[in-house]
């Protein structure tokens, strides 16, 4: 989707990207990504506090590219409409993994996809017929349909092959000579019946 030509592209730092927390409170030292968070959180300390009001400009869309030349979203046709989601992006595509899974050792560079994982690993699982187990279910619902579709043809196809044998079999035996080391003569493939 492109994003609204109208809209300001801004170019951010990586440093800035990756910035977190630059909003600290002087009372109990909890960060915040944003001034107007740790206004209202000075609230709570009843400290002084003041929330920026929205002017006309403050309203104009904007789109974020990516600060690595190499990304597909570097180029402004192809920006973020929004500055979490450039965040998110940059630190997932171009971030260091630093958060790891301590079930299953998937590491992720975004904190709330560790935690969002961390609360449904082990706890959902796939098993497909065949035996092959998922810990999500949208990869478990597209193997099951490759795995079912394959299953079908299989029948299929040895049901077919069931009853053309049934119909056009004769036995035959192969006497293997053991100082012959020659495997015995491969069978004629099975003719289909003439009507």
């Amino acid at each position: 989707m492109d994003p609204d030509p109208d809209a300001e592209v801004i170019a951010l730092s990586p440093t800035s990207l990756l910035a977190t927390n630059r909003f600290v409170c002087e009372i109990c030292n909890k960060g915040f990504q944003r001034d107007q968070n740790l206004q209202l959180h000075r609230r709570g300390h009843n400290l002084p506090w003041k929330l920026k009001q929205r002017n006309g400009n403050e309203n104009r869309k904007r789109a974020y590219v990516c600060p690595e030349p190499t990304c597909v979203h570097h180029h402004p046709s192809r920006a973020l409409g929004d500055l979490t989601g450039i965040k998110k992006h940059y630190c997932r595509k171009h971030g260091e993994k630093k958060w790891k899974c301590e079930k299953c050792d998937k590491i992720y560079a975004v904190r709330s996809d560790w935690k969002a994982h961390s609360k449904t690993c082990g706890t959902r699982e796939y098993k497909c017929d065949c035996g092959t187990l998922f810990a999500r279910k949208d990869s478990f619902i597209t193997h099951r349909a490759f795995c079912d579709a394959l299953a079908e043809e299989s029948a299929r196809l040895s049901a077919a092959a069931n009853s053309t044998a049934g119909r056009h079999h004769q036995p035959s035996f192969h006497f293997v000579n053991p100082q012959n080391s020659l495997p015995p003569p491969p069978s004629p493939p099975p003719q289909p019946p003439s009507f």
